[in-house]
């Protein structure tokens, strides 16, 4: 891996990164945090890659502007919860809780963290509620359910039944969280993404394709969103 700075107002920083299976030259910009990759086959001379940056400077640079900005949780702002704007508060309890459609966080620690547990319970609750019902209708059973904070991906099942998700699925609507806990229990059946998974999928969850494009379109926005203070 090497890096180059593409000179401009701004300077961009771009890791160049040579692969063995890569054919062409290839510019990527990740929509989560901005991040400039180009990829080059193995035996491509350096100076070939940053020739072809600088051909794509201008549609980098558009990309760049069009991603959402990084926004922080605090007292004062919104947060996604649900899929809804939720106002955030100071309260007078000593963790935060929602109340009255809004969020209330302790005034003597930092709002981020406590909003962070506070989205880490409710996501728990709500997919294992939403994990157990599609289990049930498949007559299947999962080992174990966990909650991280994942970037690749929204969901995982294991060949050995352990479901993972991502908390922020909290933030989205309460459907789109139902879809990806439907995907993530058609794997106990089928652990492909073949017709038969899919058909599996649509029977728990008949509208799955719309959800799945709301994740396509804004799920970055979710993972743009910081917790930290």
């Amino acid at each position: 891996m090497g890096r180059h700075t593409l000179e401009g107002n701004p300077p961009i920083e771009v890791t160049l990164r040579h692969s063995a299976r890569a054919k062409r030259l290839s510019l990527r910009v990740s929509r989560l945090d901005g991040r400039v990759t180009l990829t080059l086959p193995h035996h491509a001379p350096t100076r070939e890659g940053i020739a072809f940056l600088r051909n794509k400077e201008a549609w980098l640079r558009g990309h760049l502007s069009d991603l959402t900005p990084v926004s922080s949780v605090a007292v004062g702002q919104t947060v996604l919860f649900r899929g809804a704007p939720v106002p955030v508060v100071v309260g007078t309890a000593k963790r935060a809780r929602l109340l009255d459609h809004q969020i209330e966080v302790a005034a003597q620690a930092p709002a981020a963290p406590q909003i962070k547990a506070l989205f880490r319970h409710h996501a728990r609750d709500a997919l294992a509620q939403a994990s157990d019902k599609y289990a049930a209708a498949l007559g299947q059973t999962y080992t174990r359910l966990s909650i991280r904070d994942t970037r690749s991906r929204w969901g995982s099942c294991s060949s050995q039944g352990t479901l993972m998700y991502s908390w922020r699925l909290i933030m989205a609507p309460p459907e789109v969280l139902d879809y990806v806990a439907a995907h993530e229990v058609a794997h106990l059946v089928e652990m492909n993404h073949q017709p038969a998974f899919w058909a599996v999928v649509a029977r728990l969850c008949p509208d799955y394709a719309r959800h799945r494009q709301w994740l396509r379109q804004h799920g970055d926005q979710l993972h743009r969103v910081t917790f930290n203070d």
